[in-house]
């Protein structure tokens, strides 16, 4: 059992990953712990990473979507398509992507019916996966056209009144579903020499965009960046020509690591 391996642990704080495992393309779970953890020191990491996993980590979302047809509102009807404009709207917003690029990109929808239109119709630029490509999107009924330009972006949670309005006609897609799907955690204690420690167990499901240990990776570097800051002073050319600030070797170390290698074993 995992207890067996605190005798030998270091005494600090380390990530391991006790359980990994894909249910569907659309729902993977890990369960990982943190130890070993001063008494009181798991209930506070605990609660900053949940909410930081929930609220911090950037998924890539499909933001906008713009219609060949002139369409007045989202809750027009098309002539040869089952679905409302406002239902293909929500069926886009649920499509799963992964993306390692930042910005805005765009993508399209060109197909012609009668067929069921799913993820697998979207022209996406190669730095853009889709993850579960039989998503459904339309089902068009006569031999129409059907032409939509997208707008992918990479991005923290967002809602419509901070998304900015493109000059032409795009109706936004609101509310999209993000990376982590949920997540639990448990303070386990022990006793170790003379001292009570804990140790801090963390469950993540994800959709697939991201992996568990992809989040965790995310979340703490979120983390940092908001910590760092605050841990920066004010120093004269001359000091800072004699020694470096080392809070600049976390950051440049950020940027030379792949996603989750070397933090989460």
């Amino acid at each position: 059992m995992i207890w067996n391996e605190l005798k030998t642990a270091e005494s600090s704080p380390r990530w391991k990953c006790l359980e990994s495992r894909t249910d569907s393309k659309r729902s993977h779970y890990g369960r990982f712990s943190i130890s070993p953890l001063l008494k009181g020191q798991a209930n506070t990491l605990a609660i900053a990473i949940r909410k930081t996993l929930l609220q911090e980590v950037k998924g890539t979302y499909i933001t906008y979507a713009r219609f060949q047809k002139n369409i007045l509102h989202e809750y027009s009807s098309i002539i040869g398509i089952k679905e409302s404009v406002h239902d293909i709207l929500m069926n886009l917003k649920q499509i799963v992507l992964r993306s390692e690029l930042y910005g805005i990109h765009e993508a399209s929808i060109c197909t012609v019916g009668p067929k069921n239109v799913t993820a697998q119709d979207i022209i996406l630029p190669s730095s853009i996966q889709i993850i579960d490509d039989t998503q459904h999107i339309a089902s068009l009924t006569k031999r129409i056209p059907f032409n939509v330009t997208l707008k992918i972006e990479k991005k923290k949670r967002y809602t419509i009144e901070n998304m900015k309005q493109p000059k032409d006609i795009f109706f936004p897609i609101d509310g999209v579903s993000l990376p982590v799907q949920n997540v639990n955690f448990s303070i386990h204690s022990y006793k170790s020499s003379d001292n009570i420690q804990e140790m801090l167990i963390f469950e993540i499901w994800t959709n697939g965009g991201l992996t568990p240990r992809e989040t965790i990776y995310e979340a703490c570097w979120s983390l940092l960046d908001l910590i760092i800051p605050l841990l920066c002073v004010e120093q004269n050319i001359k000091n800072s020509q004699k020694k470096p600030n080392p809070l600049s070797l976390v950051t440049k170390d950020r940027n030379k690591k792949n996603r989750g290698e070397g933090y989460v074993k």
